[in-house]
């Protein structure tokens, strides 16, 4: 589908072309504003049509590489970095790092990681106490309402240093608080339209 419309873009562009450098400059029949807006308009619709589906084919990339739950698609990357050197990563993706909603989200996450990553033990999610100490937001800065904090281990430790959150695959998905800087695999999501 994307690549039509690609060609009837193209092909509409060079026929455009065409037709205005085949004709001698004095024969040219006058164009009104109106008639020039109107071709402006419709080759920017079609050029924001291109660039939707070739968004849309990226997404469907993702989806094919990870998982695709709870009108999301998530993806586990495998290369250590710091908390927000992560979310940077899922950004430049079209994402963010992901933030389980629920359990039954956490719980797939969780599941996912696993599956995708089994050496690993533990991810970087979307949620972090940077701004004020206890409260927790998401990468977004809207509150977050579901927490599945290791209790057996007094998560959260509520120290300043601990303002990053990490899903820990080996704690059954319960989340605890880690400094930032740390080192870790994470996991992105990307919402679909």
């Amino acid at each position: 589908m994307a690549r039509l419309v690609l060609h009837v873009f193209i092909v509409l562009c060079f026929s455009m072309l065409h037709l205005s450098s085949s004709r001698p400059s004095r024969t040219r029949k006058a164009v009104s504003p109106r008639e020039e807006d109107d071709v402006k308009s419709q080759l920017e619709k079609l050029w924001q049509e291109v660039n939707s589906l070739k968004e849309m084919q990226a997404l469907q990339t993702v989806c094919l590489r990870g998982i695709k739950a709870h009108r999301k698609c998530y993806l586990t990357i495998e290369e250590p970095k710091h908390y927000h050197e992560a979310n940077e990563d899922c950004i430049a993706q079209g994402g963010t790092l992901a933030t389980p909603r629920d359990m039954m989200e956490n719980n797939d996450l969780r599941d996912y990681a696993k599956r995708s990553a089994p050496g690993s033990k533990d991810f970087w999610i979307g949620v972090a106490d940077i701004v004020k100490e206890g409260q927790y937001v998401d990468v977004n800065s809207i509150p977050v309402s579901y927490f599945n904090w290791d209790r057996s281990k007094k998560q959260p430790t509520g120290t300043k240093r601990e303002s990053c959150v990490a899903l820990s695959v080996a704690a059954h998905g319960k989340w605890y608080d880690e400094v930032c800087r740390s080192l870790k695999n994470y996991i992105c999501e990307y919402v679909i339209p």
